[in-house]
């Protein structure tokens, strides 16, 4: 880091006023190319790019964390295509603040003027607050510009996604949070000095979030401190950034998922650190037990007997012990789960099993193996024919269980790892008694 002060920001110190406005406001990019990251759409012949180069603007859902430039960049287009520009957030706006501004685009447009209409947390509109945007956005009153930190998929009607492109903004990186610090310190009178250490401390509690650097930077300026800030003085005088996690939206649902492939791909590593994330953030350790359960039946079937068992011993183990102790029980699931010998037989022999029960309806079981209680329905038929299995060679009948209507269909083959190795010797063997009784008949 030689040369870590060298890339400060363009804005002269004297143009930075000393009044209360945030740091991150003040040196929020007026301009595309002064926004730091996203390079796959904001460089030369990225897409945003080329879309704002070309005058070609649509509407656009940026979908990314917090503090990756969502705002930023759609305050930069307007500024770039000279539209006018109007900002809300669905957090705060209700339908009247919405018809206001439409119906003043409205206006605007026939008067020859473009309107850039940026909505932040744009999934916090109902369906139809999010609908009211559809003929503005047709009649071209209004280039929106919506702002989500949620799946658009799940969170936007499928209208709006349909008449916009979705534009994903990614997690800043170090190199990046670095620039951004380099901006902050050359543009700031009396800048506080940082330890290299203290620099790469500062950028690592930022976890990707370029406004929550700033937000730091700007404490640290605050202390009117001469002397240089250390990572000690870092870790004891500001309180690190909460992480990014929702118990019901994204981040549950990608490190869940994360977890569970890692465990698929037999890397206890990996599981050990997506399950370290989803605890730090806070998910019901309940949730990660039934995921276990889930993926043990899934992934690892029958080709180890002792998967299920283990994770329900876990479950209750983290039931009586709870957080801290139990989280040693969540580990050892986890790297058991990883280290097993993997099938999904089970899993696709019960799918395919469950699309045969789907397209055959009502059928009904052959009557030879219905049990027949009453003496009308030994008239009829039921239970005629059936053998006993216990009473046949091998305790091996061979009889056909399927509806009369369908020829015996083989659904379970068993893998030759683990367990399922010896199961699958089984199925060979009743395989063969079966043929056997079929050219005895």
């Amino acid at each position: 880091m030689t040369d870590l002060f060298e890339s400060v920001s363009k804005v002269p110190k004297d143009e930075i006023s000393q009044t209360n406005t945030p740091l991150a406001e003040k040196l929020r990019p007026k301009s595309l190319n002064e926004v730091v990251g996203q390079d796959r759409l904001l460089a030369a012949d990225g897409q945003l790019a080329l879309m704002v180069k070309s005058s070609q603007l649509v509407s656009i859902i940026f979908w990314g964390p917090p503090g990756v430039g969502k705002t930023t960049i759609a305050r930069a287009i307007a500024n770039e295509v000279s539209a006018h520009y109007e900002e809300i957030s669905a957090i705060f706006s209700g339908v009247s603040d919405l018809k206001k501004l439409l119906n003043a685009a409205s206006v605007r447009y026939s008067n020859g003027a473009r309107t850039i209409l940026f909505v932040d947390e744009i999934h916090r509109f109902n369906k139809s607050q999010q609908d009211s945007f559809l003929p503005y956005m047709e009649n071209g009153s209004i280039i929106l510009i919506g702002a989500t930190t949620e799946n658009p998929s799940f969170e936007l009607n499928s209208a709006l996604l349909s008449r916009s492109q979705v534009l994903i903004l990614e997690r800043l990186n170090a190199e990046d949070l670095l620039k951004i610090f380099n901006r902050a310190i050359g543009s700031m009178k009396n800048a506080p000095m940082f330890s290299e250490n203290a620099i790469s401390f500062i950028i690592e509690m930022s976890d990707g979030d370029g406004r929550s650097l700033l937000n730091y930077i700007e404490q640290v300026a605050s202390w009117n401190s001469n002397n240089r800030v250390t990572e000690q003085d870092l870790e004891t005088r500001l309180s690190r950034r909460v992480t990014n996690y929702d118990k019901k939206g994204d981040h549950h649902y990608n490190l869940i998922s994360a977890l569970h492939k890692s465990v698929r791909g037999s890397d206890p590593d990996g599981a050990l650190y997506w399950l370290a994330r989803m605890l730090e953030g806070g998910e019901d350790p309940s949730y990660i037990c039934r995921r276990l359960v889930r993926i043990a039946a899934e992934d690892i079937g029958l080709a180890d007997l002792h998967a299920a068992s283990i994770c329900i011993e876990t479950w209750q183990a983290y039931e009586r012990l709870g957080s801290p102790e139990g989280d040693l029980s969540l580990a050892r699931a986890v790297c058991y789960l990883a280290l097993a010998p993997k099938s999904n037989a089970v899993y696709k022999a019960f799918n395919s099993a469950r699309k045969l029960a789907q397209e055959t309806g009502s059928m009904p079981p052959p009557l030879d193996i219905l049990n027949a209680p009453t003496q009308l329905m030994k008239e009829n038929g039921f239970g005629d024919g059936y053998i006993y299995d216990h009473d046949s060679e091998n305790a091996f009948a061979g009889q056909n269980f399927f509806p009369k209507e369908l020829s015996r269909e083989v659904f379970f083959n068993p893998v030759e790892r683990g367990f399922e190795r010896e199961l699958k010797k089984r199925v060979t063997y009743f395989e063969k008694l079966r043929l056997k009784r079929d050219r005895n008949m």
